[in-house]
């Protein structure tokens, strides 16, 4: 790959290599807009494109009239993976030090001042206008942990696992950018599972947990009717992904998921990254999922192997006095199903997709017990045990004040692709 002009820092999830899109809005235009990130600046797309036009920046790409101007990334994603790759190029030459097409911006003094500008400096927005939102349950590891937990290591899984990729339907409205505070949810909690009769009360969540998810964003729907073919799913539907946390009520869901799953303890807050990091950034870090012995229906066979990402992960917890503890490192590679075979699946009834749906791939967490746990339920086996901190502080769930970060990449110093923070904060219920 080659270098950019632009100062990166090789720690920086925003090399050349990656080039993600987020929706912005800055002090000169307070209208969302598209970026791209690169080190420590955006590009401003829509100024760009205002100053030179659109020929002259992204010569021979159609379909990219006032697509830049727009407050999410929707109309660009459903353009598809041709001109996602074409534009990703087209910014690598601009932003690269070949001198042949880095003129255009680098040598323009005027215009990097009013087109490149400090992250720190913008405002991050939703990059999708997200109609659905779905969250499968592919990471075996977390799948078998909390089944070891519930139900003993001889029931860990239920039958079906192994034969489908698990899912439920999600709340779209409550999905959030990074930085969003999130408030505890009040809902129905049974303090005293073994009393009888069954009494709940209701109150704020004592057991508010985070998971640590990879997200995907549709790009071209499907038809009502029509199901998508698992080897068309990549690059045929796929956008982009973001790293994801599921904030999870641990306790409200216990009380209210049987019998037709998650409600309230899930539906209050979803975080997501800001900036979409593209499939074709993602391919060189392709890996093969964990081996599933079942054989599988024909609708989900792939023919690429390679059908998940090795991407490194980890999640912070800072307290509110500010001290910082990394509790897990894990990878995206522990995951049973891939998006391609979550999306053959969701469509093989003849369900519509459409351009923005999210895709969450459940939980991550790697075989190597509480370290590489991507929920604090396993962490703590079901809050029986501390998590230690910084400081002596411990945890079993969160607290307000408390602060999560996720974070993931790929990748070498100096080429690496990532997606920057997922970070949200709890705060005291809302309902007092």
């Amino acid at each position: 790959m080659a270098e950019s002009w632009v100062p990166i820092a090789p720690s920086s999830d925003f090399s050349l290599a990656n080039i993600p899109f987020g929706i912005v809005s800055t002090s000169a235009d307070p209208t969302p807009h598209a970026a791209v990130a690169i080190g420590a600046e955006v590009l401003d797309l829509k100024v760009l494109i205002s100053h030179h036009g659109l020929e002259k920046a992204f010569p021979g790409i159609d379909g990219l009239e006032g697509v830049f101007s727009q407050p999410t990334l929707n109309a660009f994603a459903q353009l598809g993976s041709g001109v996602h790759r074409s534009v990703r190029r087209r910014l690598q030459e601009i932003l690269g030090s070949a001198p042949s097409s880095s003129s255009l911006l680098r040598d323009d003094e005027e215009l990097r001042a009013r087109a490149l500008i400090a992250q720190k400096k913008v405002k991050m927005h939703l990059p999708m206008d997200v109609g659905d939102y779905t969250d499968f349950y592919a990471g075996y590891h977390h799948a078998h942990a909390v089944g070891v937990m519930f139900r003993g290591p001889e029931n860990a899984l239920q039958p079906n696992y192994s034969h489908l990729p698990v899912g439920y339907h999600g709340r779209a409205s409550s999905i959030v950018v990074s930085g969003t505070p999130i408030h505890r949810p009040v809902g129905q909690i049974l303090l005293d599972p073994a009393a009888e009769p069954k009494q709940p009360t209701t109150g704020p969540s004592r057991r508010l947990d985070i998971e640590l998810e990879l997200g995907c964003f549709i790009s071209r729907p499907n038809k009502m009717g029509e199901s998508v073919d698992v080897n068309d799913a990549n690059p045929g539907h796929i956008f982009g992904y973001v790293l994801l946390n599921d904030w999870s009520a641990r306790d409200i869901q216990t009380w209210e998921y049987v019998p037709l799953g998650p409600f309230n303890g899930k539906n209050f807050a979803t975080t997501i990254s800001p900036w979409v990091v593209l499939a074709d950034a993602l391919k060189p870090f392709r890996a093969k999922a964990i081996d599933n012995p079942t054989p599988l229906q024909e609708y989900l066979k792939e023919q690429q192997t390679d059908n998940v990402f090795d991407i490194d992960l980890e999640v912070e917890l800072m307290t509110a006095d500010g001290g910082e503890t990394v509790i897990s490192r894990t990878s995206s590679k522990h995951l049973m199903w891939s998006f391609p075979q979550m999306i053959a699946h969701h469509t093989l009834g003849g369900c519509p997709l459409r351009t923005g749906d999210l895709l969450g791939s459940g939980t991550i967490s790697g075989p190597g017990g509480e370290g590489e746990s991507g929920s604090l339920l396993e962490m703590t086996h079901g809050g029986k045990r501390e998590v230690l901190l910084s400081g002596m502080d411990a945890r079993t769930f969160l607290k307000d004040g408390d602060t999560i970060t996720l974070r993931g990449s790929a990748g070498p110093r100096g080429a690496r692709v990532g997606f920057g923070e997922c970070v949200g904060r709890v705060y005291t219920s809302l309902r007092r």
